[in-house]
């Protein structure tokens, strides 16, 4: 199978995005999983098989109308043989693993234009009459499409993208290497959202161990089990997306001055973090090496009214704006009375200030226009209130 070859060709990443189950084997096009009645009216699934015609690593006009079908004749709802699209029936093997066991032939004037328009048009006659004994049948089942590129991050390949026709805006995220400072609430929803880039590794810093509250606050849900095992939250969530991903590294301690250096070889840094003593370590440290970062922060309290009344905050710092951070962000641990520093944390806060950090990293990529460039963001939640300050 060839998924650089489907990806290549919009007809068969058309099919693919599509949800058929395609396959690339041994020169041919292969769909799978098409539904068809047979001749005791039985609902059964074969597999369609189409000569492929390329140039180079480019599909072209397909070169014949016919296309081969492994499994029982196919019919009506009634049982009686689809004639219409008859060519001949013979068992054949065509090596690597494929049988065939009939030929159809239905040509339009013209011909196919290309594997989508052919491969549809007999998936179509084959499984209507499926569809009118079951509606709930069809051959677009979304298959799992387990990555085969070596310097893809991901375990299996990214469709999201290529369905939404933005694979090469979202190459644009394809930084080396993602730090993200804390892995509580908002981190933690950081992580899920930056896990489905293509960053190649995610480093995940924090010496919490991953508790109940934890899993109030935080995407996914625990079981007990998995929480009784009281794991570094950075050891936890990295399992948690090695399911899916590739290079998402714990370093389970906190960063203090002996191990700040660990930041300086990033390509851009989240910090998601309460102290501010260490926030300003971690910040300095960032600056001092070039590394832009986002750094988030949630101030929510309780009114007399017995309404939760607070603010969201994002602040940036880049190598050609960085002087507002020290009047934007909190860097020291005496209560001043910031708003930003209570500690009510709620799972819809935490989320959507971890989307608004990401959102702005998207723009810094170029994968969002920025007609703005601001540099800090606050959310006021009473007012629903989006501010955007600090623009160079």
């Amino acid at each position: 199978m060839s998924r650089q070859l489907i990806n290549r060709n919009p007809d068969l990443q058309h099919l693919q995005d599509d949800g058929y189950d395609i396959e690339v084997r041994s020169g041919y096009l292969l769909v799978k999983n098409v539904p068809y009645v047979n001749s005791r009216r039985e609902i059964m699934f074969g597999m369609l098989v189409s000569e492929l015609t390329l140039a180079g690593d480019q599909t072209t006009k397909p070169s014949t109308h016919v296309v081969h079908f492994s499994g029982e004749y196919p019919c009506n709802r009634d049982g009686a043989p689809l004639e219409q699209i008859r060519n001949q029936s013979q068992r054949e093997r065509f090596g690597d693993g494929i049988e065939i066991h009939h030929s159809f032939s239905s040509k339009p004037a013209g011909g196919y234009r290309d594997y989508y328009e052919k491969m549809t048009t007999y998936v179509a006659i084959l499984s209507s009459p499926a569809e009118s004994i079951d509606p709930l049948v069809t051959a677009k089942t979304f298959p799992v499409i387990v990555s085969e590129e070596p310097e893809s991050p991901f375990k299996y390949v990214d469709t999201a993208s290529s369905r939404a026709g933005i694979g090469a805006v979202t190459k644009r995220l394809e930084k080396s290497k993602v730090a993200i400072i804390g892995l509580g609430g908002t981190g933690s929803y950081v992580l899920d959202l930056v896990a489905k880039t293509p960053v190649k590794e995610i480093h995940l810093f924090d010496g919490d161990g991953f508790l109940q509250h934890n899993a109030f606050r935080s995407p996914g849900a625990p079981s007990v089990e998995e929480l009784r095992t009281r794991r570094k939250k950075v050891v936890y969530f990295a399992d948690l997306y090695s399911k899916m991903r590739n290079g998402v590294i714990p370093h389970e301690d906190y960063l203090t001055e002996s191990n700040v250096h660990e930041l300086a070889g990033m390509d851009f840094a989240f910090l998601c973090i309460d102290s501010g003593t260490a926030r300003a370590l971690v910040a300095t440290t960032l600056h001092g090496s070039g590394v832009p970062f986002v750094d988030v922060g949630m101030g929510v309290q309780q009114s007399d009214g017995g309404f939760l009344v607070g603010i969201l905050r994002v602040t940036v710092s880049t190598a050609k704006s960085h002087a507002h951070f020290g009047r934007r962000a909190p860097l020291g641990d005496v209560d001043s009375g910031n708003e930003y520093d209570r500690n009510i944390q709620i799972a819809d806060l935490n989320a959507l200030n971890a989307a608004l950090a990401v959102i702005k990293w998207k723009k810094l990529c170029g994968f969002y226009l920025d007609l703005e460039n601001e540099h800090h963001t606050t959310y006021t939640i009473d007012g629903n209130t989006l501010t955007n300050e600090e623009k160079p």
